[in-house]
């Protein structure tokens, strides 16, 4: 039976293809999905773009983390475990998959998918090649249109903690990256992603014992990234809220700064160093 719906982001229509069973998985940053997937131009002949099951194994993605076409996300959020479901999507959401495409070829072609990182605000950049190295990519990239995407949600599971730990520095460094391009509020986004991932492994931590520490550091390094994108974004009182919160945790070390009568920055500055110090 067929049902379809309208999703929370305009451009986007579902229909359920085949019902999926259980509730939907809460798919939080650090989850693995494992899906089937096809995508098909919106023309009369419904032309196959992609289609893993050609290929012959199943998609398999990190929620928060590398993969780039950021709508997929939402869309298998909305699935239940093996269900079918076919999504038009507008151009507002495609215009990206030329490139993420690429990437997935290069990936079943056992070739190095050079472009996987490239982020949706960066597509303009690639109007400097010639060529994607696929001509129907091509076409698409010249002229982005609507596109269907049929899934079939097979998995999804939660990282495990030393998976959670090796995901954190991929974020900080993705973080880092769209900091130095100006892209503050998706640097946010990493830096916050990377920060629930080492709280998931901290509260099975005992407090301040050195395990917990060295969390400690790490999360508070990448808040004070966090506040940085927030200065440039002129949210000072979120800024102030942060570091005071991490003043408030380590008195100790701030008390003689903060005697000195020296302002909040600099004070998070220092934090700053102090949490990448070796």
């Amino acid at each position: 039976m067929k049902d379809t719906l309208l999703l929370g982001s305009e451009g986007i229509k579902k229909t359920i293809l085949h019902g999926g069973t259980g509730e939907i998985p809460k798919l939080i940053t650090g989850a693995k999905v494992t899906f089937h997937f096809r995508t098909q131009l919106c023309d009369d002949e419904r032309t196959v773009i992609d289609d893993s099951k050609v290929v012959g194994r199943p998609m398999e993605i990190v929620i928060g983390n590398m993969f780039k076409l950021d709508i997929w996300e939402a869309l298998l959020s909305s699935m239940r475990t093996g269900e079918v479901a076919e999504f038009w999507c507008d151009t507002v959401h495609t215009g990206v998959y030329p490139i993420v495409s690429k990437s997935m070829r290069r990936i079943a072609e056992g070739k190095d998918p050079v472009d996987w990182h490239i982020h949706t605000c960066g597509m303009a950049n690639m109007f400097a090649y010639h060529s994607l190295g696929y001509e129907d990519l091509d076409e698409l990239m010249k002229e982005p249109k609507p596109l269907y995407f049929v899934f079939e949600l097979l998995k999804s599971w939660a990282l495990s903690d030393e998976e959670r730990l090796k995901v954190v520095p991929v974020l900080h460094g993705q973080g880092n990256k769209l900091y130095k391009q100006g892209h503050y509020q998706e640097a946010m986004q990493k830096y916050k992603e990377a920060i629930i991932c080492i709280k998931n492994v901290q509260t099975k931590e005992k407090a301040w014992e050195v395990p917990w520490m060295k969390l400690e550091k790490m999360s508070n390094t990448l808040t004070l990234n966090y506040c940085q994108c927030l200065i440039r974004t002129e949210e000072y009182y979120e800024v102030i809220e942060h570091t005071s919160d991490i003043i408030n945790q380590h008195p100790g070390l701030t008390s003689s700064f903060m005697s000195l009568g020296l302002t909040l920055f600099p004070v998070t500055w220092w934090i700053y160093n102090w949490c990448c110090a070796a």
